[in-house]
């Protein structure tokens, strides 16, 4: 384990129930230590476990062996038949998912504004405001807060995201291929927006992709999973 990694994991397993009540393995003792600040990429085909691990990080998947920390405390630990767990909620982790999963009655400000819901109470309304402010220019998307989502491009919707996303501030940003749904020369705009924005901000980020020039173009390292 890495000192002063922003996440480490160790051991991690995650496997899966059948219908016929075995147990399919999606990853199998991974080890990974991720330096604060830094941009890395989980790349390898479909199937490998990249999402699986994403979602463990996330803590949306609960492993079944080994343990895992962000920050420097333990948010999972499983082994020795003690069981260490902490909610998704409580582990200031961002997390963007393929589709954006944009709320499709909300405006962009009222969306961004629920991703200050852990904050909410600590801020007063100028405050939640002026936070919304700031997410729209860091997006390049000012004068926008009062549109939809369905009246967005893909790659606006994905900024969206990204501003909903960092909105509480995370210790760690993840993001599940999210270039993906994207046309080619899109998600070459889009890839090099988001690398801008995660760049100025400083958030530790960890993003699955299938794509190797989208790895090394965007990835500080890159942790290659396979089987």
């Amino acid at each position: 384990m890495l000192a002063g990694a922003a996440v480490s994991l160790s051991g991690i397993s995650v496997a899966y129930a059948t219908d016929g009540g075995d147990s399919v393995a999606a990853v199998t003792a991974a080890n990974l230590d991720i330096e604060a600040g830094s941009i890395v990429a989980l790349l390898g085909p479909s199937g490998c476990g990249k999402t699986s691990l994403l979602r463990a990080i996330a803590g949306l998947e609960s492993p079944t062996a080994g343990s895992a920390s962000i920050g420097g405390a333990t948010v999972s630990s499983h082994g020795s038949g003690k069981r260490q767990w902490v909610n998704p909620e409580k582990r200031n982790v961002g997390m963007v998912f393929q589709d954006g999963a944009l709320f499709p009655h909300l405006t962009v400000a009222q969306n961004i504004v629920f991703g200050l819901r852990a904050m909410r109470k600590e801020l007063s309304r100028a405050e939640v405001l002026a936070r919304v402010d700031e997410l729209l220019d860091l997006v390049d998307l000012q004068g926008f807060g009062d549109r939809l989502p369905n009246t967005l491009s893909g790659g606006q919707q994905q900024r969206v995201a990204l501003a909903r996303s960092l909105a509480p501030q995370p210790k760690v940003l993840l993001l599940d291929e999210p270039f993906s749904a994207l046309d080619t020369s899109l998600r070459v705009q889009v890839r090099a927006e988001v690398a801008r924005i995660v760049r100025d901000v400083g958030v530790t980020t960890v993003f699955v992709t299938h794509d190797q020039d989208e790895a090394f173009g965007l990835g500080d390292n890159v942790a290659v999973m396979q089987a």
